[in-house]
């Protein structure tokens, strides 16, 4: 089955609602955003919830004592890199690590090999935001990566657009933030089961045609 991941996460509310849902991951911000999170408050919602789930701190180009310090405080278990990471960096972890690589055009696609030992999470280039842009990118540069490596696929997820990315794409898990949003951080109940339902809609299609 699809991989399921909700970041921006800022509400204990949101975080147990999400995870009553199923998914697999939670997402927290500990980078400049309108869903940045406070190691404080991020900890407080960390602890509320299954041990099972996995909590996903992402940072963007932070000096990797720091990471390791919010890890430690907030007990994350991934780390996600949304910034311009070398390979060096991000083995310095000993946590596992999603790579987010921002895709432009082809050209992005080449920074995937210089990754061997980390996940990989393709999104939405943007030339003034990290991440969170809420616009897809051409789905046939991901058919493209598809040929390389697996990988996560976000940038612009919605409960009306997933369906048809993963019965295109077919990537090993699925990312979303804004696309289940009321406003920047408070996630929609209602969003998320659409978004999750139509998720397993496309999995189930997929194993009826194997």
């Amino acid at each position: 089955m699809t991989w399921i991941k909700i970041c921006g996460i800022t509400h204990i509310e949101d975080a147990k609602k999400a995870a009553s849902l199923g998914v697999d991951a939670l997402g927290f911000i500990f980078a400049p955003s309108l869903r940045r999170v406070e190691p404080d408050v991020a900890k407080k919602i960390i602890l509320a919830l299954p041990k099972t789930l996995l909590k996903v701190g992402v940072f963007v180009n932070e000096a990797p004592e720091e990471v390791q310090r919010v890890a430690e405080y907030c007990g994350l278990n991934v780390l996600q890199f949304h910034g311009e990471e070398s390979p060096e960096y991000c083995q310095k972890f000993s946590l596992p690590v999603i790579k987010a690589i921002r895709i432009k055009d082809l050209e992005s696609l080449k920074d995937i090999a210089k990754y061997p030992h980390a996940s990989i999470l393709l999104d939405t280039y943007h030339s003034a935001k990290a991440g969170g842009t809420g616009t897809p990118f051409s789905w046939e540069i991901a058919l493209k990566a598809k040929g390389e490596r697996d990988f996560i696929l976000s940038g612009g997820l919605s409960p009306s657009n997933v369906g048809e990315a993963i019965r295109k794409v077919r990537p090993m898990g699925v990312d979303v933030c804004s696309g289940v949003e009321v406003t920047p951080g408070k996630k929609d109940l209602l969003k998320m089961k659409d978004f999750i339902r139509e998720t397993r809609k496309s999995d189930e299609q997929d194993r009826s045609n194997i």
